[in-house]
């Protein structure tokens, strides 16, 4: 034997093999849906009896491992079920030829065969035959596994009647040498009637025995026949059989023990009624038989120990090689049921060292894989990814002619999770990193599917410790360009023919984010709540509650609500530091603002980053449609033509003071202009205050005209205005009203519509009393009196205040003309004021 069946289990020494073959031209879709409805019967309870037999289907075998069927007999193959497409009566004897030959090749261990002919009608199809079952279609043949079954029990009544004729003890009768192939060489002219030769003659014959009675339902006959066989074989030091005869020991004690199997769910073994013991009629149900069975029968820690004495025996014969791997697997498969995972792992790095001489690519990648597969069911889950990489990077090994991609990239999938690694971007906070190397070579992967070699690049782009060496940090920007030159990336979830979905990975390492600011309208724009209003709504709020305890984490930080407010249709700002980890210039083509909450309008900018930059300020700006609370959930970006949404809750590492800002609904926005010049020396207004500062000069008791003209330049009606005063003075006494106005006309112009103006008319009249002294009158001549207007806006207020700064006596301008005094005045265009 060359090809070792990886997916053996202990209790297929309990199964007879039987093989299903097409003959002639059959399509394949047809025959591997008749080959499912024939494996479906893999359990038969025989009539009057009360043992089971189990069958073990294959629709490839090779005819040299039939020759072990001696050695043992779950290896041989019993029966044959042949399928075959037959459209006339004059292609009949040409079809039953080819059956006939297909029997020729497995025809010394064959009990029974039967050929199914789909597709012939007539004469010949309505005789009656034992071995041959005509149906007109394959979609018409409803019996097809009740025939499987009355073929499983004809097989039944064969096995039977060898194992009660090589189980009889026939004294005279000479036992013939049972031989594996390589041994039948080592064997011519040899003392045939020596007590040696007995021995082994006996013993390899009670192991053969002990397998038929396996396979026949008797497991406490096989125990006693494996124990007497082990006896016998040792003393002769017959190895190999001794060998096989533990092995066969510890079969039927696994099958004891376990009855549903050890190969997993996908065996679909049902556990046996009653076992039997040895009668005249080969059939009983006597309770006693658990007495022998459990005498007889080794415990769970004994079958690996005899699992490990049969493999070393196995060992000594290069020809057994197969043998052996086998057995390490099947041993694998117990001690993982038993949860003994060290030992399990001793045995599999046992498997990886048997030479079985020259095995093809896809061999290699089998044994591989099924290493891979005993690994994980183990838990040893890093091995197992180890294993499946190899076999990953076997389908395109520079010896194969067409290398296997696609099954290259599916493997390569599977082997993630035992690296703990994930294709889901919001895990790539772990630091883990895919092979570049490997990732390269898949790059070549599916030629004609550039969006799924887009999205293996980005994988190994993004995670923390990213581009570990700057000759990556070239080859992956170098192979984005050239594979969205062909198919742009973006951020669209794929999926591959397996099923399996891939999600969108965003570029969020071109450029690195650090930092996120939402920043403040301008000072002209920027709205105040009512004063009035907001008095009235602090008896609503809260008490104060004082807590040392301070839960803070970064995504309070980001749903965290900030104190100003933007307003609907006005440009608003965010501020991101950002800076370039590459050694060349990062030209980035677009980046704007993600945001939910309200409808936003983002205005995308294009940056150009110097090589590793360090921290660099951007402001990404954008206008929202509607009112209400917006988030900026994060930003887009587009960079060697891979479009990506990289969101803030997935990056970390990124600063900010809170990205949740209410949006007020539009304010009108008024434009002020003066008649006079503007004043050398404006006013410092507060906070709230925007000052446009005019200066006059006028002498006591002269009135003068002040025009001021009110523009509406936003995009909301202006429907009420209001127009206050106040006059800041100390020592200085003022006559009558300093500033008077009719609004009369004003008014009746309103409501002022965007793009309107309205003028008004502002009297400047001084009357003041200098009977005050010389002080007064150096401080009226050093600075005049100061007159300031404060917003014409709803509602509009003016204030008069006095210059602060004094002179000192004796100064020039002291001596100067006091006849007259300077006025300076300060109409202060509005901020928004909303209620």
């Amino acid at each position: 034997m060359s090809i070792p069946d990886y997916m053996q289990c202990a209790e297929d020494h309990q199964t007879v093999l039987v093989v299903v073959q097409p003959v002639g031209i059959v399509p394949e879709d047809e025959f591997f849906r008749i080959y499912k409805r024939i494996t479906s019967v893999a359990q038969v309870s025989i009539r009057d009896s009360q043992r089971n037999l189990y069958i073990r289907y294959r629709h490839h075998y090779l005819p040299e491992n039939n020759e072990w069927g001696d050695f043992q007999t779950h290896r041989k193959v019993v029966g044959l079920i042949s399928v075959t497409t037959c459209g006339s009566a004059k292609e009949w004897p040409q079809t039953s030829d080819r059956f006939h030959c297909q029997k020729d090749v497995f025809g010394a261990t064959l009990y029974d065969s039967r050929l199914l002919v789909f597709g012939l009608q007539g004469e010949i199809a309505e005789q009656q035959r034992t071995d041959v079952a005509f149906y007109p279609s394959y979609d018409d043949c409803p019996d097809v596994e009740k025939r499987v079954e009355d073929f499983v029990e004809s097989i039944f009544i064969v096995l039977e009647s060898k194992r009660l004729d090589r189980a009889t003890d026939k004294s005279g009768d000479k036992i013939p040498l049972l031989c594996v192939p390589f041994e039948k060489k080592d064997f011519v002219g040899l003392d045939t009637d020596s007590r040696h030769y007995k021995k082994r003659c006996q013993g390899r014959m009670r192991k053969h025995v002990g397998d038929l009675c396996l396979q026949a339902g008797m497991l406490q006959d096989a125990l006693v026949h494996y124990h007497m066989a082990v006896e016998l074989l040792r003393s002769v030091n017959d190895f190999l059989w001794l060998g096989a005869a533990l092995e066969g020991l510890c079969s039927a004690s696994v099958i004891f023990h376990y009855p549903g199997g050890t190969a997993g769910k996908a065996s679909g073994r049902e556990p046996s009624l009653a076992h039997g013991a040895l009668t005249a009629n080969g059939i009983s149900a006597d309770t006693s038989s658990e007495i022998g069975r459990a005498k007889n029968c080794l415990g769970p820690e004994d079958i690996i120990e005899k699992y490990k004495e049969a493999i070393s025996y196995y060992g000594k014969y290069k020809n057994a090689g197969v043998i052996e791997l086998e057995a390490c697997v099947k041993a694998v498969r117990v001690l993982a049921i038993q949860k003994r995972a060290m030992e399990a792992s001793e045995f599999l790095q046992n498997a990886v060292y048997i030479n079985l001489g020259q095995l093809s690519e896809e061999e290699k990648i089998q044994r591989y894989s099924i290493l891979s597969e005993l690994y994980h069911l183990i838990g040893f889950h890093r091995k197992s990814a180890f294993f499946k990489r190899v076999a990953a990077m076997q389908c395109v090994a520079p010896t194969i002619p067409e290398p296997g991609w696609r099954a290259c990239y599916k493997l390569l999938l599977e082997t993630l999770s035992g690296y703990s690694l994930c294709l889901d971007p919001k895990d790539f906070s772990k630091g883990t990193q895919l092979d570049m190397p490997c990732v390269s070579k898949l790059s070549h992967t599916l030629l004609n599917h550039y969006a799924l070699t887009i999205c293996n690049v980005l994988h190994v782009s993004n995670p923390n410790s990213f581009f570990p060496r700057s000759t990556e940090k070239k080859e992956v920007t170098q192979s984005l360009e050239n594979y969205t030159s062909k198919c742009p990336g973006g951020m669209e979830v794929l999926t591959l023919p397996d099923g399996l979905k891939l999600p969108p990975v965003p570029l969020s390492k071109l450029p690195i984010v650090r930092s996120v600011k939402l920043l403040d309208l301008p000072v002209s724009l920027r709205p105040h709540k009512q004063k009035g209003l907001l008095e009235n709504n602090m008896s609503s709020k809260s008490p104060f509650i004082y807590s040392p305890i301070i839960m803070h984490t970064r995504g309070e930080e980001r749903t965290k609500k900030i104190e100003f407010r933007w307003v609907q249709g006005d440009v608003c700002e965010v501020q991101l530091m950002v800076y370039n980890p590459m050694p060349f210039e990062l030209r980035v083509e677009h980046m704007g603002l993600l945001t939910s909450g309200v409808e936003f309008e983002a205005l995308p900018a294009a940056l150009s980053l110097p090589a590793e930059s360090g921290l660099y300020p951007v402001t990404l700006v954008g206008v929202p449609r509607t009112a209400g609370n917006i988030n900026i959930s994060g930003y887009h970006t587009s960079v060697f033509g891979v479009t990506s949404d990289c969101l803030l809750d997935g990056l970390p590492s990124v600063r900010t003071s809170g990205c949740v800002v209410e949006v007020i609904p539009s304010l009108p926005r008024l434009q002020l202009s003066t008649s006079l010049p503007r004043s050398a020396h404006p006013l410092r207004p507060s906070k709230e205050e925007l000052s446009s500062s005019v200066s006059v000069q006028l002498f006591n008791g002269e009135t003068q005209q002040l025009t001021i003209t009110l523009e509406n330049i936003g995009s909301e009606d202006l429907e009420t205005l209001e127009v206050t005063s106040k006059t800041c003075n100390t020592k200085e006494k003022l006559f009558g009203e300093f500033l008077s106005w009719d609004l009369e006309e004003a008014v009746s112009q309103l409501p002022l519509k965007p793009g309107q103006s309205v003028t008004l008319t502002v009297n400047v009249k001084v009357r003041l009393d200098f009977s005050g002294g010389e002080n007064l009158l150096q401080d009226l001549n050093d600075d005049g009196i100061s007159v300031t207007g404060l917003p014409i806006s709803s509602p509009l207020r003016q204030v008069l205040k006095p210059r602060a700064e004094t002179k000192p006596l004796g100064s020039e301008s002291s001596k100067t003309d006091y006849n007259h005094v300077k006025v300076g005045l300060t109409p202060l265009s509005s901020p928004p004021i909303f209620s």
